[in-house]
């Protein structure tokens, strides 16, 4: 599942096609949020590097505004959460980086919270050794597995990591690959533009999120957050698979879809939409693997005769893990009370022009992950609306425009023949 920018947060965030009001929250009934008392769990992954002994949040080092932070949030952390510490770089002090590589551990396991066991654990720690955020990463979702509930990982970290080739932000979408519902959270402290980039692209790969930290309250608030989102409700996306035609297509009800569409392949889906109702779709394509650098997603809404009714694209260059675009179309209402014999068959069709990366590590198979939101709500009832009339309320500044332009001329006209009327006069 692509993660939500965008979706749960959504994702939302879930998709970037949101924020204009494409597709509505209420597109996600069609898989209900999860209710049957799955357990969320939370690992908070803290870096014990040697670099964490740093004077520069709030006066104190880095390693005490987040022990600070980790005691509060421990205190606050749901009952229905079951939570984990991992460290990294807490245990080797030497110099071999072989060895300064596989310093990860887990201080306290995932599970029920005893908090102050957890806090007693936490007080042990002091800074030590290398950065093994891609080890650590891979050990931390190895940590979650198991359950129905959100699984979630919040990294704190000060630094990038110190153990290439293997790079963390590849770990993060070898993780999100693999559709198990996983997100990672970064928290950067005192960030640097290295540690910047490699922090948000972790959690950009995993539909996470990426926050600055500069001071200890700011630290424990946002930990604070995170673990509460894990308690959230979460909205699975209904698995499908999308036809080479349109005639083949499976029927969409109002809900959050996925599949995967190939390099170079057209996915088809059908939705019914009943006159004085409106289509809002969005779509999100996941680059999980490496790809060139220029793409763009494409979402067509088309009659069953293969005439185009209204289209969404967006594109790009330079390296991205989720691309998104939607569009709207209002069927006007005729004012036929039998809604079922009058209902339109819309065609919807993603596309996306991402392509695999040269080199032996391109992958072509499976596609890339698709996630589909589809609603049919009320259409608009006035010329108000953007999507029924094009420029809306924009169609009253014209004419207003216009107008005010017509009389100024006409105005403008008369002074200046009376002034000039004047002139011969005098």
């Amino acid at each position: 599942m692509i993660t939500r920018k965008r979706l749960a947060a959504g994702v939302c965030a879930l998709f970037a096609a949101l924020s204009t009001g494409l597709a509505p929250t209420a597109a996600y009934a069609a898989d209900e949020p999860d209710d049957d008392g799955a357990t969320p769990k939370v690992e908070l992954v803290l870096d014990v590097s040697g670099s964490m002994r740093a004077r520069d949040i709030d006066g104190k080092s880095r390693m005490a505004a987040a022990k600070q932070a980790f005691n509060e949030v421990l205190d606050a952390t749901p009952e229905d959460v079951e939570l984990g510490i991992r460290t990294l770089g807490a245990n080797y002090r030497g110099d071999d980086r072989k060895t300064g590589c596989k310093d990860t551990e887990q201080l306290y396991p995932v599970g029920p919270l005893d908090r102050r066991d957890a806090k007693t654990a936490v007080a042990t720690l002091a800074p030590t050794g290398w950065t093994p955020i891609g080890p650590a990463l891979l050990k931390a979702a190895d940590d979650l597995e198991g359950g129905e509930g959100s699984r979630r990982i919040v990294l704190i970290s000060d630094g990038e990591d110190t153990c290439q080739p293997l790079d963390p932000c590849e770990v993060a979408r070898e993780i999100a690959a693999k559709g198990v519902n996983l997100t990672v959270d970064t928290l950067g402290l005192v960030p640097n533009t290295k540690m910047r980039a490699q922090l948000s692209c972790i959690a950009e790969a995993t539909g996470g999120t990426y926050t600055s930290i500069r001071h200890t309250d700011e630290l424990t608030e946002r930990v604070g957050q995170l673990v509460d989102r894990a308690a959230d409700p979460v909205v699975n996306p209904v698995a499908v698979e999308g036809a080479d035609r349109c005639s083949a297509a499976p029927e969409l009800k109002p809900g959050l879809y996925s599949d995967r569409a190939g390099f170079g392949q057209h996915r088809w889906y059908r939705v019914d939409v009943a006159p004085g109702k409106e289509l809002r779709a969005s779509v999100s394509v996941a680059a999980d693997r490496a790809v060139n650098n220029d793409y763009g997603v494409l979402l067509r809404a088309v009659t069953r005769h293969d005439r185009e009714i209204v289209r969404g694209s967006e594109a790009g260059d330079g390296r991205t893990d989720v691309l998104s675009t939607g569009l709207r179309y209002p069927k006007p209402d005729d004012g036929s009370d039998d809604d079922d014999t009058e209902k339109e068959t819309v065609c919807l069709q993603v596309s996306h022009s991402f392509s695999a990366a040269s080199g032996a590590a391109a992958k072509g198979k499976p596609g890339l992950p698709v996630e589909l939101a589809v609603d049919v709500v009320d259409a608009p009832d006035g010329s108000s609306d953007v999507a029924a009339f094009g420029l809306g309320r924009g169609w009253w500044l014209l004419g207003a425009l216009v107008l005010t332009g017509f009389v100024g001329g006409l105005l403008w006209g008369w002074i200046s023949r009376w002034r000039v009327a004047v002139w011969r006069t005098n």
